[in-house]
């Protein structure tokens, strides 16, 4: 499925869309605040912004498909931190007032046009699935913990990407050590209540990042959804952003792990779809998805969004005319101090459609 069609707003989201659907979660301004002089919150994202410049400069000089990769590394970091500069002096320039969607969608703009297409594609990895656990609730709980620590292989937060450079990440080591619950935001157990009485006949999954997130969290999940009955689309990023996955890797990802038979692990994927979210930044903005995603999510009854871009930092409030989940690891010190959680807190918001 390609994203060349017209954008449309997602057919799931609430109604009026332009009344109930602000992507990005946290304000950085209000409107009493004077539109010329950045807001501390402002302030404070655009220096986080700019503390992540060194770790992705530092994976696009060792971009081998960029020629001058150094050079052009070198130029991508100077030409970002002077804009962000410039929003913090002036937070209406540069398209402003600044947002986390902005602040990516310029980063990613500065780094395309200097050929860097995807800086991160080295660490990207498939890895194998977690097996079975026979009691229900546990082996739900287990498959959550799983996307809590796949997600935690997040290239986009400065001091996980250190981390992960440096000393590696054990997936399984990562499981056991997630942050007790009750979680920041803790719907686990209304969540296990309705997945022991209720089936989904489709459930929409925004997925996010590539290596261990999606193989190791997200497909078990689905795996998991397909042999309860549900259909289930996975819809991937259009181009390479962080190391979030592309939907032309999901495609390749999913026909290696089939088997001849066209099975994963033992599931039928009939009713496993692929689609392109159209998106490219690491947040997403629900307003503007291909018309093909809009079709195949028309009559899903479950939406997730996986991923502290996805489901935290844009779209933790968003109402949906059907059951959503938003998962995801806070992994950003402003994201911990806005939900009042800690660093490395899980949420898991679930929010059930009544009828």
């Amino acid at each position: 499925m390609e994203s060349d069609s017209e954008m449309v707003p997602f057919p799931l989201l609430k109604t009026p869309i332009e009344s109930n659907y602000r992507p990005c979660t946290i304000p950085y301004r209000f409107p009493s605040d004077n539109p010329r002089k950045a807001t501390p919150t402002e302030i404070a994202w655009i220096d986080l912004f700019r503390n992540s410049i060194p770790s992705f400069k530092k994976r696009a000089e060792s971009d081998t498909t960029v020629a001058d990769a150094p050079t052009k590394a070198e130029k991508f970091a100077q030409r970002y931190a002077d804009i962000l500069d410039d929003i913090k002096k002036d937070p209406e320039s540069h398209g402003g007032p600044p947002d986390c969607i902005l602040l990516c969608r310029i980063r990613e703009q500065i780094l395309r046009e200097l050929g860097f297409r995807d800086i991160f594609k080295k660490v990207k990895d498939v890895v194998r699935l977690n097996d079975d656990i026979e009691d229900e609730g546990k082996r739900l709980e287990n498959l959550v913990r799983g996307i809590f620590a796949g997600n935690i292989f997040d290239l986009g937060s400065a001091q996980l990407a250190e981390v992960f450079s440096r000393d590696g990440m054990s997936f399984l080591v990562t499981c056991q050590n997630l942050v007790p619950r009750p979680w920041v935001i803790d719907d686990l157990d209304t969540f296990k209540a309705t997945w022991s009485k209720k089936s989904w006949k489709k459930a929409v999954i925004f997925v996010d990042n590539s290596g261990a997130d999606v193989i190791l969290g997200i497909l078990p999940f689905a795996r998991e959804l397909l042999k309860r009955g549900t259909q289930v689309v996975l819809a991937a990023n259009d181009l390479p952003s962080i190391n979030d996955i592309t939907y032309p890797e999901l495609v390749e990802i999913i026909s290696k792990l089939k088997d001849e038979s066209g099975k994963l692990i033992g599931v039928d994927t009939k009713n496993l779809l692929i689609a392109n979210s159209g998106n490219d930044l690491p947040v997403i903005d629900l307003t503007r998805v291909p018309q093909e995603l809009a079709y195949l999510a028309s009559d899903a009854d479950l939406v997730i969004l996986e991923g502290m871009g996805r489901g935290i930092e844009t779209n933790l409030y968003a109402q949906f005319k059907c059951d959503s989940l938003k998962i995801g690891m806070v992994k950003h010190p402003e994201v911990a101090q806005f939900l009042g959680g800690r660093l490395y807190d899980c949420v898991f918001k679930y929010n059930k459609v009544l009828g």
